[in-house]
């Protein structure tokens, strides 16, 4: 089984609900993970509820949200790989400073300690200012990769970064073999 969790850029999210169906059509089983922001918050992409009904009935399982239940994620339910996407900065930061303060950094440190792939699918606005330094810390980091990325707006949002969400699968399998899929930054 795999954990699959989703953070608050809500404008990503339909793309990465599209990788969570393609992930379920090739065999995997898969535990959902909702952030604190993406389980209570309604936007114009998703009402709360109805998106976390959506992912619940694609995965067959009762998606975890609260850091009490993403505890054992790591030690007592131990999953093969977990994905983060989209992964906020704000999660980022989180992670690369070992702070777990919310339910995705819960599973996260979780995973983490089981020595098994992290796959970041990163959608931040800050990406190539604040958290750059913390997409550096977190490539030096045994068992976790990046989904490559790409400028979204380079002209009105110089320092945006989105992952190619089409690219899971694919890096999946490369974290997995314990492998970045390359080239990290896209055209």
């Amino acid at each position: 089984m795999i954990g699959y969790a989703f953070c608050g850029s809500f404008c990503t999210l339909s793309r990465s609900i599209s990788e969570l169906r393609e992930l379920i059509s090739l065999g995997y089983s898969v535990q959902p993970i909702l952030s604190e922001a993406v389980y209570s918050t309604d936007t114009r992409f998703y009402a709360a509820d109805a998106f976390r009904d959506e992912v619940e009935a694609l995965c067959q399982k009762k998606a975890v949200t609260r850091i009490v239940d993403a505890e054992p994620l790591g030690p007592k339910t131990p999953l093969e790989a977990l994905i983060i996407s989209p992964c906020t900065g704000n999660t980022l930061a989180k992670i690369a400073s070992g702070i777990t303060d919310s339910t995705v950094t819960m599973a996260a440190k979780a995973h983490l300690r089981s020595d098994r792939p992290l796959l970041i699918s990163l959608a931040s606005n800050d990406s190539m200012s604040a958290n750059l330094s913390n997409i550096a810390r977190m490539l030096t980091r045994k068992m976790t990769f990046f989904v490559p990325m790409r400028q979204d707006d380079p002209i009105t949002k110089p320092y945006s970064l989105v992952a190619d969400f089409s690219l899971i699968p694919e890096c999946l399998t490369a974290a997995m073999a314990g492998k970045q899929l390359r080239p990290l930054f896209l055209a």
